[in-house]
């Protein structure tokens, strides 16, 4: 990497580069632990995540999720681990969080899924396994971040803030019990948050997403006599129909993010009746709703609560019952923000020697739960440009080694101008 950099920052890049074999290893040893999510039985990872952490020198705080809040969003176990180093005096204390838990790897992998193989295709070196670009690679790229510094420390550079680790274990299940409940619990609070995201691009803003359960509920009767029955599968017709002309409308309902398009709604799950010979009594779906970042605040479930009980009015005898299954907000990019993400932007064009864009994403992630305290969030890691480049929560998962690396330099070099 040919820079013009100061001496500090220079000196973080030098121990990135000469670490980096420990990096991949480290990375590699998170990989071969499965952390699958569900079924959600996360601590054994964390374990394995604190060990390897203390085994860097870093002091490394424990805090277990009790179990009725695991339940409540039907996990086994979880850790969440929290590493803090002050430095100087004063300054910022910015927050590093990345998630462990991943989602099942499922069939068609050519590598296992768990074993953290190295191939070399044409674009270079790179890992493939379940988690190791979404996001335990994250684990890897803010933990090497802070050696850096800490290592720049040593040497005489003169930095004033704290950097914190929050490495987590429920984002595939919303967050509820990771960096919400750490900040539920009073164990944070940061001025700057980093969540995990990729190389190329820096995301300000994010979709949120409402999942409801729908029940219809009618009145079985044999098929021969299908009027003295109250038909549970024509009544969720009208709510279907209402659904899917609400969808058109909310296909106009476009976002100024980049990177983002419309407010979305897919019925992803229907399931009823009892057999072919009997009126259905019951039919359930699931629905899907995705809200711009427009629309933070808006009632979405309130809208939808009541496009779903006008559709059954003209469904006489049918009852409906709608029971919410997930509420996650939209990440917003809030005004004070403009200093992290500026020195992101300036420090990831630097490195990558490409125009980084700040831009939004269709999906959701659990960083939501720190712009909802007010705190200034964006997602920065080591990725490629996008999900699917990535195949993230696919087959073959992979993560370019040399992105891991460059978004380290990112990361240390940003964290160094913020509390420089």
């Amino acid at each position: 990497m040919t820079l013009t950099l100061d001496p500090t920052c220079a000196g973080l890049i030098g121990f990135i580069d000469r670490h980096h074999p420990e990096q991949i290893a480290f990375l590699k040893a998170l990989v071969q632990v499965p952390s699958d999510n569900p079924p959600g039985d996360c601590q054994p990872h964390g374990e394995a995540a604190r060990a390897r952490l203390e085994s860097l020198g870093l002091a490394v705080e424990t805090h277990p999720v009790p179990a009725d809040a695991l339940a409540a969003v039907g996990m086994q176990s979880a850790v969440n681990l929290i590493v803090r180093r002050t430095f100087g005096q004063g300054g910022p204390t910015i927050a590093l969080n990345a998630h462990g838990d991943v989602v099942p790897p499922g069939q068609g992998w050519t590598h296992d899924p768990y074993g953290g193989d190295i191939v070399t295709p044409p674009e270079g070196a790179a890992m493939v396994g379940r988690g190791v670009a979404v996001s335990k690679s994250d684990f890897a790229t803010y933990t090497w971040a802070l050696l850096a510094l800490i290592d720049a420390e040593s040497r005489g550079a003169p930095f004033n803030g704290t950097v914190e680790l929050h490495f987590t274990y429920d984002e595939e299940t919303g967050g509820e019990v990771g960096p919400k409940w750490l900040l539920d619990q009073g164990l944070t609070r940061p001025d700057y948050a980093i969540a995990a995201g990729f190389a190329y691009g820096i995301t300000s803003a994010h979709n949120g997403c409402l999942h409801l359960e729908v029940e219809v509920i009618g009145k079985q009767a044999h098929a021969a006599m299908p009027h003295t029955g109250i038909d549970a599968l024509e009544g969720a017709t009208h709510v279907l129909q209402a659904l899917y002309a609400y969808r058109r409308q909310l296909a106009g309902q476009r976002s100024r993010v980049p990177g983002i398009d419309c407010a979305t709604l897919n019925v992803g799950l229907i399931h009823g009746g009892i057999n072919t010979n009997v009126v259905p009594d019951r039919v359930t779906m699931r629905i899907d709703r995705r809200m711009i970042p427009e629309e933070a605040g808006f009632d979405a479930e309130g809208e939808l609560r009541r496009i779903i009980e006008d559709a059954v009015e003209s469904a006489p005898g049918i009852q409906v019952t709608i029971r919410r299954i997930l509420l996650a907000e939209p990440l917003i990019e809030l005004p004070a923000a403009a200093p992290l993400i500026a020195a992101l932007k300036a420090r990831a064009a630097q490195v990558m020697n490409v125009a980084v864009p700040v831009h939004g994403a269709p999906l959701y992630t659990d960083a939501r739960h720190y712009a909802a305290r007010g705190i200034p969030t964006v997602l920065y890691g080591a990725g490629p440009r996008t999900l699917m480049e990535a195949r993230g929560h696919n087959t073959d998962e992979n993560l370019r080694l040399e992105d891991l690396r460059k978004a380290t330099c990112v990361l240390a070099l940003t964290l160094a101008d913020l509390m420089g």
